[in-house]
């Protein structure tokens, strides 16, 4: 039975990670128009546990080292003396794309829950029987 519960374990990491990536898209998505904002990124770790199993673990929340746009608009509170101000660094294509791709390993790794629980389910049937 250790199998089934490593199973869902493992998953239930993944799904935990991806939510987190989805969190960390969605505040930048929310914030590609907010002035000097830099974009967030995500990393992960494999985090081996006493019994073995390797899972999904977040690393590290780190901020985009490109810097923002420079927008002219001498009449912003932030413009310089040039009439300038540095705007976000985020490029909602890229955010789209990490959305999507978070999302499909956030279903895969349901799956992969939903398979274990339904395995485990059979195994207990045929027990009983």
């Amino acid at each position: 039975m250790s199998a089934f519960s490593n199973a869902l374990g493992v998953s239930a990491s993944g799904l935990k990670a991806q939510a987190q990536r989805l969190r960390i898209v969605a505040e930048n998505v929310a914030n590609t128009d907010t002035p000097g904002y830099r974009r967030k990124t995500i990393s992960f770790a494999s985090e081996v546990e006493r019994s073995g199993v390797a899972k999904v673990a977040l690393n590290e929340i780190s901020l985009d080292r490109n810097p923002g746009e420079q927008i002219y608009d001498p009449g912003h509170p932030l413009a310089d003396a040039g009439g300038h101000y540095v705007g976000s660094n985020v490029d909602l294509i890229v955010e789209i794309a990490d959305a999507r791709e978070a999302q499909r390993s956030y279903e895969a790794n349901l799956k992969m829950f939903d398979q274990a629980r339904q395995m485990s389910s059979g195994l207990m049937d045929l027990l009983r029987k």
